[in-house]
């Protein structure tokens, strides 16, 4: 049995996020909640808040037991890009690239 969460269209770059996907991945309930607690950046708290909603729809829709509950898989997919323009050298236009992510979280249970 598995349980999922996934936060769509957050507005940071996945290059941010993927560093942070790698502490935890395989790693236990408890043990990631506590790395991405003590883990400093604004990454890490939108990664924590997934993670607690999958373990919430865990425990709620599913039944399952937190103890036993492990992170199987984390990633951190590229979104949507916001195009911004932003005044140039010499009367030119420079880009902006405003990025986004798809964050997805799935916990099971160790047997």
């Amino acid at each position: 049995m598995e349980a999922k969460a996934i936060a769509k269209y957050v507005r940071m770059s996945p290059i941010k996020l993927k560093p942070i996907t790698d502490l935890v991945r395989g790693k236990d309930l408890n043990e990631a909640l506590t790395i991405l607690k003590f883990t400093p950046g604004k990454g890490s708290e939108i990664i924590e808040k997934v993670v607690k909603s999958a373990a919430a729809n865990a425990e709620n829709n599913f039944d399952m037991n937190p103890d036993n509950l492990y992170v199987a898989e984390v990633y951190a997919h590229q979104g949507p890009t916001m195009k911004r323009w932003r005044a140039g050298a010499q009367g030119r236009a420079s880009v902006i690239l405003k990025r986004s992510s798809h964050i997805g979280v799935t916990l099971k249970e160790r047997n």
